[in-house]
């Protein structure tokens, strides 16, 4: 079987229209229309009911949709194998948040290597909803992210949180801090859900980030108020521009570690998950 028949199908299954996935898999129409009935006749069954009222899946597609998930992931983790390093016993591709790379994935990749010493490691720093979109397809392996993505194939487990502090170049207390001169952060959507709760007034913010490094960098260069990762802030308080705003509130990220469901139970997995809990606890 084509893999491409199965990324079609998968994706029809999301968008329920021939042509929104023709568009999104730059296809023609007619092409989706000859996947899918590649697909049909290779089952021996039809996938999908067309209508006036748009496209749904049939009994036998329903059915289908986690037998081809299962077998688009067993595809990809297959072809990523046989390409790996020919020096080591295997391969983890490993997708992080891309605010917890620069500061903790020295530390973890030490513990990682101390574990699996024969394990090659292919690091990814990226974004929630792309890692797990690449758990599902079996393009990651494991990834430790800001926003888990409720899907019956990924497992996702609490490994701990991240603090983030608000520093300012102008002021040390929270009701001179003005929205002018703020970068208001959404790291995530839990985090800006907390930030706007906590600090109402600075929602009017005329420029928002969604990364630390970036908010960091921006203050740097043209001064205000943010809130940035507490080592972030610890490194510019100790420069002599900024200082901590000693009232504002300390908002704390919730960070997952996350793998496709059929690997929650192996002790790579399991393994890994621990190390990152026994560092994320370590750091407060």
């Amino acid at each position: 079987m084509q893999i491409e028949l199965l990324e079609t199908f998968l994706d029809l299954c999301e968008t329920r229209s021939f042509n929104r996935t023709a568009e999104r898999l730059s296809l023609t129409q007619s092409t989706v229309s000859a996947r899918i009935a590649s697909l049909e006749a290779a089952l021996g069954a039809r996938l999908f009911d067309r209508s006036r009222a748009g496209t749904d899946l049939t009994v036998e597609g329903a059915r289908f949709e986690a037998h081809a998930r299962s077998l688009r992931h067993e595809w990809n983790e297959a072809r990523r194998r046989i390409q790996q390093p020919g020096t080591s016993a295997d391969l983890v591709r490993l997708a992080i948040q891309n605010d917890l790379a620069a500061q903790h994935i020295g530390d973890w990749m030490a513990d990682f290597r101390r574990a699996f010493p024969q394990t090659a490691f292919y690091i990814e720093p990226d974004y929630s909803n792309q890692m797990c979109a690449d758990l599902l397809t079996g393009t990651q392996d494991f990834a430790v992210m800001f926003s888990p993505k409720p899907h019956p194939d990924l497992h996702f487990e609490s490994v701990g949180d991240v603090p983030y502090r608000m520093v300012s170049s102008e002021t040390g207390t929270l009701d001179q801090v003005v929205p002018e001169t703020f970068v208001f952060a959404h790291f995530s959507p839990a985090f800006e859900a907390m930030h706007r709760a906590t600090t109402p007034h600075l929602t009017a913010s005329p420029v928002s980030v969604g990364q630390s490094a970036t908010v960091a960098a921006l203050l740097t260069s043209m001064g205000g108020a943010g809130y940035v990762m507490e080592k972030t802030a610890e490194n510019l308080i100790a420069l002599g521009r900024f200082r901590a705003v000693e009232d504002a509130p300390v908002l704390r990220q919730p960070v997952y570690a996350a793998m496709h469901l059929r690997h929650r139970i192996t002790p790579l997995h399991r393994r890994l998950t621990r190390i990152i809990r026994r560092r994320m606890a370590g750091q407060v």
